[in-house]
């Protein structure tokens, strides 16, 4: 007569020790921080403005790919400092949106004090925000709104990306 028995069940570590592996602890989701993720995005917005008016100012005109560079930075930004909060591809948008209009200021700002021979804190103290809005307003072109466009979506794609 053959009896059924069953073997004892192994020990849970003796069996992973004897095949050489070791069970490591799941790494823990990344959260990000929605406010550091905004206040990079913002730095990254205040520093992006700057150079795409440089940038125009240097070459005397607008490029697709300069806006496209300020929507990287900020998207990239906001997205790896501040993980995948579905608010930040909005506020990444925003920001860059608000970046090419500032960089769009700061190249008239620059291309009036170079006119003018003065300085750009002169330019600034006599115009002001609203008299460099003035001029952009008159002199703005379908294609300026483009370049808004083209840095806000770029913006809000490389702020999904960047979160992944």
């Amino acid at each position: 007569m053959s009896q059924h028995i069953q073997p004892p069940a192994p020990e849970s570590g003796a069996a992973e020790a004897a095949a050489g592996s070791v069970a490591y602890p799941a790494e823990p989701a990344r959260t990000g921080n929605i406010g550091l993720g905004i206040a990079a995005a913002v730095v990254a917005a205040l520093v992006a403005a700057a150079a795409y008016g440089g940038i125009m100012n240097a070459i005397d005109r607008q490029v697709g790919y300069a806006a496209v560079g300020v929507g990287l930075l900020i998207g990239f930004a906001a997205g790896k400092l501040g993980g995948k909060n579905p608010v930040l591809p909005v506020v990444a948008a925003l920001l860059s949106l608000g970046a090419v209009y500032l960089g769009q200021l700061f190249f008239i700002a620059l291309a009036l004090a170079d006119y003018g021979n003065v300085g750009l804190g002169e330019v600034l103290d006599k115009a002001g925000v609203g008299g460099l809005n003035d001029i952009w307003q008159e002199g703005a072109d379908a294609m300026d709104y483009v370049f808004l466009a083209i840095g806000g979506f770029v913006a809000f794609g490389t702020t999904k990306k960047a979160s992944d």
